[in-house]
Parts: structure tokens; sequence; C-alpha cells
């Protein structure tokens, strides 16, 4: 009798799963998903007929942007010389924003601060200040300090500042609870816990991720110089408004090359950091 149930048991396991069944809920919600979206199609505007009547004109200006050229030499070392001003404000921010966000990260820690009203204001302003777009905060500080990277660099750290916080008081809140355990069990107050319980924990955790935000910065970068926050955007803004599109062309392959330039960087020094395999 065992040996036909277990026969049985194994011609039961061979025979393929049953293919998923979608519940009605599931069905209601696509279908929601899908008229919003058409509506939403309807309300901006857009169809089909609208995008192809304008992919001749895309196709015209890929076109002229070929070859991608400087113009002349004084063209190449000023656009180059913007580059290493946008990535002064990539990194100027980056780093502000990096040593705000580190206090503040254990401040917002449900696990760090036991004040549930102060745990609760924490998460909130944070939550408030990354609400607001670096263009925006980029168009604030333009009027505080006037045009320039030193409008970009603080607006990128205005945006990123509680991004950063919010993501190290998730990795604390996540963090390994048995070191911690063990030190107090120890004897150790609250500052040991976080020191030696917690920091050594998270720390390389915050440091990839500032890494990271390093590297999408570059990009932030570009783009608020559109609006004279400093940087290369700046002159790739006035090429594309004069339709110089072979030199916006080439300032757009530089950003392009240097983006993946850190990206290469920053993967590496991650990897070197948390100890994931390099790839």
């Amino acid at each position: 009798m065992s040996g036909m149930r277990t026969a049985f048991m194994d011609r039961a396991a061979a025979l393929p799963a049953p293919p998923p069944t979608f519940s009605r809920a599931a069905v209601v919600i696509g279908l929601g998903i899908l008229i919003t979206y058409l509506i939403g199609l309807g309300v901006l505007g857009v169809t089909p007929w609208a995008i192809f009547e304008r992919l001749p004109r895309l196709f015209s200006i890929v076109l002229t942007m070929f070859p991608p050229t400087p113009g002349s030499e004084a063209h190449f070392w000023t656009y180059l010389e913007a580059l290493g001003e946008t990535l002064a404000i990539a990194f100027v921010g980056t780093t502000v924003a990096s040593i705000f966000a580190f206090p503040l990260g254990f401040l917002a820690a449900r696990n760090v601060i036991a004040n549930r009203i102060l745990h609760f204001m924490s998460r909130r302003v944070l939550d408030c200040v990354r609400s607001v777009d670096t263009l925006i905060w980029a168009l604030i500080w333009i009027n505080v300090v006037g045009l320039g990277p030193f409008a970009g660099a603080l607006a990128i750290a205005s945006t990123d500042f509680a991004a950063l916080a919010k993501l190290m008081s998730e990795a604390i809140e996540t963090a390994d609870q048995g070191p911690v355990e063990g030190i107090v069990a120890a004897g150790g107050n609250r500052f040991h816990v976080i020191r030696f319980g917690l920091l050594p924990q998270v720390l390389p955790i915050f440091a990839s991720q500032a890494l990271y935000y390093f590297e999408s910065n570059t990009r932030s970068a570009t783009i608020i110089g559109i609006v004279g926050a400093g940087g290369i955007g700046l002159y790739l803004s006035e090429m594309i408004r004069v339709l110089e599109w072979q030199e916006a062309a080439f300032l757009i392959l530089m950003v392009l090359a240097t983006v993946a330039a850190i990206d290469v960087v920053s993967r590496q020094l991650r990897a070197a950091i948390i100890g994931a395999p390099r790839g």
C-alpha cells in the first residue's frame, strides 16, 4: 500500500503544474488601469497619428546631429570645463547631502528613536523635502544665491539629503538585531549599540547608496544647468535653442561618456565596499 501511495505521489509530482488563474479582482484592476491610460491619452491629446506625423521631423533632427562636433577647439575646451563644473556640482551636492543624511537617518529610524512623535515628524519632514524635485530646488536657490554652480550644488543637496536619510533609516531598521541584543546584554548603552551594533552593518550600505546618487546626480546636474544652475546644461540648452544640432549631439555624447565612466568606477567601488563580486 505504501508503495502504491509513493508511486501515485511521484506520478502526481511529474504532472505539469496547472496554469495560473487570474482572479476577478486582478481583471478589474487591469481594466481600470487600461481605461485610465486611454482617458489620460485623450486628456493629453496624445494619439498614434500625432506621433507618426512628427516622426519625420524627429528623423530629420537626428540626421542633422551627425557628425557630432564641438564647432572649434576653443569650444571644445569650454565644453570640457563646463563638464568638469557639472561633475563638481554633482560631487559637492552629493557629499553635502550625505553629511546631513547620516545623523538624520538615525533620527528617522524606529529602532533608534523610541519617541513615536519625534520619529513621525522626522519621517514627514524628509518626505516633504524629497517630494520637491531637484529642478524646482534649483529655481528656488537661483533666486536665493543667484545663477551659477553654487545654486546647482545646493539644489542637489536639498533633494538628496532627505532621500539618503530615508534609505539609511530603512537600512538601520532592517539591520540584524543579534549584535544589538548582545551589546545590550553586555551592559552597553545607546551609544554603544549605534557605534558597535548598527554602524558596522549600515555604513557600507550607506556608502554604496551615496556612490549611486553621485552617478545619478551627474545627469541631474546637466538638467538643472539648463535653468542656469551652472555646468554643461546651459551650453546644451543654448545649442538646442539656436538649432546647432551637431554641437548639441557632441555635448550629449560627452555627458553619456562621463556617466558611463562614472558607472564603471562606482560599480567597482560599491563592490569593494559591500564585498560583492565585481562585474
